[in-house]
């Protein structure tokens, strides 16, 4: 704890800091459980998304042989356009969260292109979707798991230094003021006492 001023003006000021200090750690530690609770969320979408991920790939294997037989599915079909997202806000937390993928419509003659390539292009898309989105979903976790860790140390620093060091100043701080206005009183009845005794001497001359 760095040297305090034992004076009463100091001990205004470290009182001040103390109120501000409590009155502010609810907030943080309240910024704190709810980074927490959506963390945990996310990591529950993240793994829910990865699952979904793996059956969809595990499905195209049925028409992926399909695909390899010729270029009935060009390339730029699954290419997105544009990936939209939105952001909401958690305890001050701007989380990305993903809207939609945009896809160009594809160019091709109905009568000479296979049946199979519509749910083929389909199901090939919602795997590059959901990718981009467990992409977006893991990019999240990381801003939440970093403002958290900010958080963290916020409210060791006020739970363990700044409460605790304003706590110890005060109580410094008052007993010294204590004990000059003991010794100040000491002083006075002492300087009472030589009065009285002085005057008492000149009565009696």
């Amino acid at each position: 704890m760095a040297k305090v001023k034992l004076t009463k003006g100091e001990l205004k000021k470290q009182r001040d800091s103390l109120k501000q200090y409590e009155r502010y750690l609810p907030t943080l530690q309240l910024k704190k459980q709810q980074l927490q609770a959506e963390i945990l969320h996310q990591y529950a979408l993240l793994s829910e998304k990865k699952t979904l991920l793996e059956k969809k790939r595990n499905a195209a294997l049925v028409w992926a042989g399909l695909l390899a037989e010729g270029n009935s599915i060009q390339k730029e079909w699954f290419i997105p356009e544009k990936t939209v997202a939105s952001v909401r806000n958690i305890a001050g937390v701007d989380l990305p969260v993903f809207s939609e993928m945009i896809f160009a419509q594809p160019d091709y003659d109905l009568f000479l292109t296979p049946l199979w390539v519509d749910n083929g292009l389909e199901a090939i898309r919602a795997i590059v979707a959901l990718e981009a989105e467990i992409a977006i979903i893991e990019r999240g976790i990381e801003g939440l798991k970093r403002e958290l860790r900010i958080t963290t140390q916020r409210v060791n620093l006020f739970e363990k230094i700044k409460i605790p060091e304003a706590e110890e100043a005060i109580r410094v701080i008052k007993v010294y003021i204590g004990d000059q206005m003991a010794n100040a009183v000491g002083r006075s009845k002492i300087a009472k006492r030589k009065i009285e005794q002085a005057q008492a001497l000149e009565v009696a001359a």
